[in-house]
């Protein structure tokens, strides 16, 4: 029963900071939440993963859990690339644990399990959260900037899976990056750039 039929992403009428009013509901497959800087594309996702409260209106969020992290602040420093894996992966149910070993593989993260993500690069620690992101198994994946800081062939990797994601029907992959990218095929576009 967890046919497109049933799945439903969406804001009513939404307000928080620079978001006024907002409506819009997000369909299965992968979708780009584009905005210069300050337009509130991480407000907005910090709203669909319960992370903030709305000051008006409402989040619907399907079933089947929200996949949102950000380990850029220096709360997560201390732990380590595994321990952060470990952590994350008792919170969904539907992780993808081969999934998970094949992008670490391929994004070159294997050789930095043991390291504290203070020790990371920038391109590196954000690995870590696209990696956790695409092997949850969450019904709705937000992921904020997941290509900054990445070298091209990292971006490609991200790309083929984004790629392959955009045939769902039953789960949603939601990116808040700066521009829509013309080579994917994306499900919705919200620009909050745009006059409302």
């Amino acid at each position: 029963m967890s046919s497109a039929h049933h799945f439903q992403l969406a804001v009513q009428d939404v307000a928080y900071g620079p978001l006024q009013h907002l409506l819009f509901s997000w369909p299965p497959g992968v979708s780009w939440v584009c905005g210069d800087e300050g337009k509130g594309k991480t407000t907005l996702l910090r709203l669909l993963a319960g992370d903030l409260q709305p000051t008006a209106g409402q989040v619907i969020t399907p079933e089947g859990g929200v996949f949102w992290i950000d380990l850029q602040d220096s709360t997560h420093d201390a732990t380590t690339v595994q321990a952060c894996w470990d952590a994350l992966r008792a919170h969904y149910p539907r992780w993808n644990q081969d999934l998970l070993q094949d992008l670490a593989e391929e994004l070159g993260m294997t050789q930095h399990l043991d390291k504290r993500l203070s020790m990371l690069s920038a391109g590196s620690r954000r690995k870590v959260m696209v990696v956790a992101a695409l092997a949850s198994g969450a019904t709705v994946t937000l992921l904020d900037q997941p290509f900054a800081a990445l070298d091209l062939a990292s971006v490609r990797v991200i790309h083929e899976f984004l790629h392959e994601a955009a045939e769902h029907s039953s789960r949603a992959w939601i990116v808040a990056d700066y521009e829509a990218p013309n080579d994917l095929p994306l499900a919705s576009v919200l620009n909050l750039d745009a006059p409302r």
